[in-house]
């Protein structure tokens, strides 16, 4: 298994940046424009549309086509595990279906005065077995660009409105 870590610091409130990365909205404001995100459906643990937070339980179902290029892939993720407790916080997502062999995102945050570190754990395994295997390390160079912008994206939505506060 292959793991991927990123850390950023917002200046912003655990409890704005929290919420903000507990909708389906926050995803969406997240990814990147050239992965080509179509968000087709997101389902709560009820089987309820479009729940206001995304808890554990809630099934979202979209696909991707990254720069436009090859066929577009369908990615279902479930949220399996979601906790805040005193300032720290995760909710943890699991590929049901999708172009990895294993994907689990690990989102974590933690209070820290008046910001929050935000911390991205995956851990993945690619498709095609053994030569997925041995390919798996170079894997960060596309996970890089996206967490990399996801984070800075972070920061430029919550740290300009905490300051408008």
């Amino acid at each position: 298994m292959n793991t991927y870590r990123r850390d950023v610091r917002v200046s912003a409130p655990f409890d704005e940046v929290w919420a903000f990365h507990s909708t389906e909205q926050g995803l969406v404001d997240l990814t990147p424009d050239w992965m080509g995100l179509e968000l087709a459906s997101v389902q709560g643990p009820d089987g309820e549309p479009n729940p206001d937070v995304l808890e554990a339980g809630s099934v979202l179902h979209a696909s991707v086509q990254p720069f436009g290029v090859g066929p577009r892939q369908s990615w279902t993720s479930r949220i399996v595990r979601r906790n805040e407790d005193n300032g720290s916080a995760y909710f943890v997502d699991e590929m049901e279906d999708g172009p990895f062999e294993h994907w689990r995102h690990t989102h974590r945050f933690f209070a820290d005065a008046n910001t929050t570190i935000c911390r991205d754990v995956i851990e993945y395994q690619l498709p095609l077995g053994a030569a997925g295997r041995a390919a798996g390390p170079l894997a960060w160079v596309g996970f890089e660009p996206m967490f990399r912008y996801r984070h800075q994206k972070t920061q430029e939505l919550l740290e300009s409105d905490s300051d408008t506060v």
